[in-house]
């Protein structure tokens, strides 16, 4: 197939690009799972993200206890709970409109604390707002625009620390210069939460910090040991820092209420 190169439909360029992401891992309470899931893919989802302007994609993961056996390191200071964690929503901010978009969905958040729309029988593990530094793209493959729409089985994600003096742009260069663990990745780089963002969202110092996403169109079981197992040690043994979190999740069945019963 012919790609354009020229006039107004010129694919080389990215007038869709990603700015960045929310990524909020979160853990119901025991014995709300089935009501928690429904609040927040049948209100939530849309009400405090997707309805909002710039928000150019989003999609739900979660993490049954078999793939949480498969996280490391144990006891784990993103998620001291080897069993916690849950879910995770991620959601893909349009470049040029990050810090609009982080306003709106402040405001609108506090909105729906005021109309009771919230749902309290759940703990966030993890609810932190990135800036998109790396893509990483097989050529002629899945851009990372689509990468929820794409419709993965698989989500991984890494939280690392860097070592004192190691650029963000170092770590990305490494994981870029391996064969790809996913069918495409993101290198995120964290962003404070503004000052009056709900109270109930715990507050991270984002200096120190780094995140990745990989989408894995694989059985997971099957390339888990060769791509994602001896990440963390590799990492260290090379001097960029530590991987503070290696979590994978599977994508949520929207509609049903299929892997509650898995959780724990």
């Amino acid at each position: 197939m012919a790609i354009q190169e020229t006039g107004s439909g010129d694919t080389r360029r990215r007038p869709i690009a990603l700015g960045g992401a929310l990524v909020t891992v979160v853990e119901p309470r025991r014995g709300h799972e089935v009501a928690y899931n429904r609040w927040y893919e049948r209100d939530h989802f849309y009400a405090g993200c997707m309805i909002g302007a710039w928000n150019i994609s989003g999609a739900r993961y979660v993490a049954t206890r078999d793939l949480k056996g498969l996280r490391y390191p144990k006891n784990s200071v993103i998620c001291p709970d080897d069993l916690g964690g849950s879910y995770v929503a991620i959601y893909w901010i349009l470049a040029g409109k990050f810090g609009e978009w982080m306003q709106w969905g402040t405001n609108q958040v506090n909105w729906l604390h005021e109309k009771d729309r919230m749902f309290t029988e759940r703990d966030h593990v993890h609810t932190v707002m990135y800036k998109c530094l790396t893509q990483f793209e097989h050529p002629d493959g899945v851009p990372v625009e689509l990468a929820l729409e794409h419709h993965s089985p698989y989500a991984v994600l890494i939280v690392g620390q860097p070592a004192e003096g190691t650029s963000l742009e170092a770590i990305d260069e490494w994981f870029n210069n391996r064969e790809l663990p996913g069918v495409v990745g993101a290198g995120l780089t964290p962003v404070p939460l503004q000052g009056d963002a709900p109270t109930d969202v715990p507050r991270m110092d984002p200096s120190n910090r780094f995140a990745q996403l990989w989408f894995v169109d694989d059985e997971l079981t099957e390339v888990w040991d060769e791509r994602f197992a001896k990440l963390g040690g590799e990492f260290s043994a090379a001097g960029l820092g530590d991987l503070l979190w290696v979590a994978p999740f599977r994508r949520t069945v929207a509609g049903t209420d299929t892997y509650t019963d898995q959780l724990w």
